[in-house]
């Protein structure tokens, strides 16, 4: 009656693998938009890039806002059936992003693809969990894998784009959800996982707050220096929304008997810390907006050659999953691989300072982006490791969500408007500072035009660097801190007594062994994500 694999066990064992790691490598880079094809977008539909990034942030937060209620959908449906279902929404959606162009559509649409996607997510991973066995080396497989992914489908998404056109790209996914669609309904079993499980204990209403709270956010994040932030009622107005519907999912919870989210696991040492570590690895990974102002606007290049720099990352993050995985595999601490994380993104950082310069050949890119590859992967894998480590399941699964938004959207986010906001300033500063110098005699009338674009230019490197030199700082105030803290080891050393209790029946046992293995199972793959 149940079966707690994928697929009907006449399809040999290393098809099903094949099947899984095709439909992993289809559902888990979907987005709502890629990032390098805002500017197309932009062009085409004439939209601000802004709706582009709210779209962006909507994919993570519809992520988020499925994954307390994703192992209840798994056992409420036949695996055919839902994941059949979900790759043809998967696809209805990825045809309407490519042939409408009201930006509106594409934010409701990316947020639907964010939860649906997360569906069929939970269903790929425990099969190869089973496999591997070790929650760590799960980990630094898994991520290698979804990292080395994402880089290649957003450089084959601008590639598509420049050849034919933005849309096509989503055309292209498309067809292939449907295809999947088919193969998985031929391959995949019709039977249910576990015990049926009914869906009348979801509170829609918290879904639907959590998704207002982080979509105000997401706006203000987005819109903030559109809209010159706290000078614009429509940013106030989105932080106070914002706040209020936090303030009422909150209370919600308390009332709720199941409730929607848990936020008691966040009194424990490991979870406060992990979130810390996950604000400075957002810190890091915001260096992006930075990179992508340096290398489109100071270097000129096209959008396909900026793509390639993320191309430049995969070595680094091959690397870091394999080391990753002989970690685990010979128990190491984490503190020590957690330190070469932040090390790594440290030297991206300190490279970047001392290479803001107007000649820099495309080859010294290879060490920098080797490095934030590596410390993205290693940073990824360890610390979501630490933050999530002996969580009961259910506390887990009930906050995750959290975590998950916390550490793509909020923290990523936060620095991104940070830095925007900043390399304006510090760019305004820079040229003030140069206009002392500037007058008829260093800058003739006729020479004007070209003197302006260089003056220009090093402002925007000035601004550059003065963000770096900041991100260096609290890096290594971070380094010390990974130093100094102790990671979860035992200062104490007592004796526990264990008490032998006869007279349990064998089945009893039994039962009780399998249900707490399918729970570490289950903690295990969610996890994950």
């Amino acid at each position: 009656m149940y079966n707690k694999g994928l697929y009907h066990d006449w399809v040999p064992k290393p098809v099903q693998l094949l099947l899984i790691v095709i439909l992993m490598a289809v559902v888990m880079p979907l987005g709502g938009v890629y990032t390098g094809n805002i500017s197309y977008m932009v062009g085409s539909t004439g939209a601000l890039s802004e709706y582009y990034m709210l779209a962006n942030y909507a994919t993570t937060i519809g992520m988020g806002a499925c994954m307390p209620i994703v192992l209840r959908l798994k056992m409420r449906f036949k695996i055919r059936h839902k994941i059949t279902l979900v790759l043809i929404l998967l696809g209805i959606l990825n045809y309407i992003n490519g042939s409408t162009l009201q930006p509106t559509v594409i934010i409701a649409s990316s947020l639907m693809i964010g939860f649906l996607k997360m569906i069929v997510a939970i269903e790929l991973f425990l099969p190869i969990m089973t496999m591997i066995g070790n929650r760590g080396m799960f980990y630094g497989v898994f991520y290698t894998f979804i990292l080395v992914t994402n880089q290649l489908v957003g450089y084959y998404a601008v590639k598509v784009s420049i050849l034919y056109n933005w849309q096509h790209f989503f055309i292209v996914i498309s067809i292939l959800c449907f295809v999947l669609a088919l193969i998985q309904w031929i391959f995949m079993h019709n039977k249910y996982f576990a015990l049926k499980v009914p869906l009348y204990y979801i509170d829609w209403l918290s879904i639907l707050l959590f998704i207002s709270t982080f979509m105000f956010s997401a706006y203000v994040f987005s819109f903030g220096k559109q809209q010159d932030w706290l000078n614009s009622d429509k940013i106030i107005n989105s932080g106070i929304a914002a706040f209020i519907s936090f303030s009422l999912l909150v209370v919600r919870q308390i009332m709720l008997k199941r409730p929607y989210l848990s936020f008691k696991i966040f009194s424990k040492s490991n979870v406060l810390h992990g979130l810390f570590m996950l604000l400075g690895l957002g810190m890091f990974l915001a260096t992006t907006s930075i990179q992508n102002i340096y290398a489109v606007g100071v270097l000129g290049y096209d959008q396909l050659t900026n793509a390639k720099l993320n191309i430049l990352m995969i070595p680094g993050i091959i690397v870091a999953g394999c080391i990753a995985v002989i970690w685990f595999k010979k128990d190491i601490p984490l503190k020590n691989y957690i330190f070469l994380g932040f090390s790594a993104m440290l030297g991206y950082a300190v490279i970047m300072y001392f290479s803001m310069v107007l000649e820099f050949n495309f080859e010294y890119w290879y060490l920098p982006m080797f490095l934030k590859g590596y410390g993205m992967t290693a940073l990824f894998i360890a610390v979501w490791y630490y933050t999530l480590d002996k969580l009961e399941l259910n506390d887990m699964l009930a906050a995750i969500g959290l975590f998950l938004v916390w550490r793509t959207f909020l923290t990523v986010g936060l620095f991104s408007a940070l830095f925007s906001w900043f390399q304006y300033q510090f760019q305004m500063e820079s040229l003030g500072n140069m206009a002392v110098y500037m007058d008829g005699l260093t800058v003739s009338s006729q020479n004007v035009l070209s003197g302006m674009k260089t003056i220009q230019l090093n402002a925007i490197i000035a601004a550059n660097k003065k963000i770096f030199g900041y991100i260096i700082l609290a890096g290594f105030t971070i380094l010390i801190y990974v130093m100094t803290h102790h990671f979860g080891g035992k200062r104490f050393q007592y004796v526990r007594f264990v008490r032998v209790l006869h007279g349990k029946s064998v089945i009893a046992r039994r039962r009780l062994k399998e249900n707490k293995q399918l729970a570490e199972e289950l903690k295990d793959a969610a996890g994950a994500l």
